[in-house]
């Protein structure tokens, strides 16, 4: 299966640190190697970054690891290909546009027999389950509101959406649309809040560390979110099964 991270802030943050492990399970310390993707939300713009090579050797993916691009909400992907060819069209995340913004998302599992019909705007471009899951969301969300919704209006409708794509197999996916994350666990998904006070960090995945403290403000607030924790050190909380979180201005918002 694929690997997902996430990250949500209150203050433009960059995911070096991070992605810096993540992609090593990208072909080196784990199997994922059948592409990789990521996308930073800046504003109401976009930057989005695909390979189909495995995201260890990828000199895109280097290139992330060296240009500490600032965000609030970041979703990666590295792809461990279940359906769909190893191509550009199926490397996850996702995007399209809803209500005047984007949305990205990203998926880890494998959907059998899930093939709605789609209509209007939202149609996939690759052959993976998991583009056509997104497109299906969208379509659902569009039909479910007829103004623009808030995040608490989408969470509900969410909730609702995501049983119905688990019914059909392993569903952990990332949802964005700048303002908030929605992840959403059929299995294995973390999360770990860094705030103050700040500690240092361990990468499990590559050796490298980095006192947090010494590149924050005591306002600052990330979360974290991972198919499987990326440091040694730090408190992770792990998803019950079937659980969706939305994460706000850096910390899990409660129901």
């Amino acid at each position: 299966m694929c690997q997902l991270l996430g990250m949500n802030c209150n203050t433009p943050t960059d995911v070096t640190f991070s992605f810096t492990g993540f992609a090593q399970r990208g072909g080196r310390t784990d199997h994922h190697a059948d592409g990789w993707g990521i996308a930073f939300f800046e504003d109401r713009g976009l930057r989005h970054f695909v390979d189909h090579q495995p995201a260890s050797e990828s000199p895109v993916a280097d290139l992330i690891r060296r240009y500490p691009i600032q965000s609030r909400n970041v979703i990666a992907h590295i792809r461990k290909a279940t359906q769909g060819e190893v191509n550009l069209q199926n490397c996850h995340p996702f995007v399209r546009e809803l209500w005047g913004r984007y949305w990205v998302f990203a998926h880890n599992g494998d959907l059998k027999e899930f093939r709605p019909r789609l209509h209007g705007n939202f149609h996939p471009v690759g052959n993976t389950d998991s583009e056509h899951a997104f497109c299906w969301i969208m379509q659902e969300l569009a039909k479910s509101h007829a103004g623009v919704p808030s995040i608490e209006e989408l969470t509900l409708t969410l909730r609702e959406l995501a049983p119905q794509l688990a019914g059909h197999g392993t569903f952990n996916f990332m949802l964005s649309n700048g303002q908030a994350l929605w992840a959403h666990a059929s299995t294995n998904l973390w999360y770990v809040e860094r705030r103050h006070p700040f500690v240092t960090a361990q990468l499990s995945d590559e050796d490298l560390e980095i006192d947090f403290a010494q590149h924050t403000t005591p306002n600052d607030r990330v979360a974290v979110v991972v198919t499987a924790p990326l440091t040694t050190n730090e408190a992770w909380t792990q998803f019950a099964p079937g659980e969706l979180q939305v994460f706000v201005d850096g910390q899990r918002r409660q129901r």
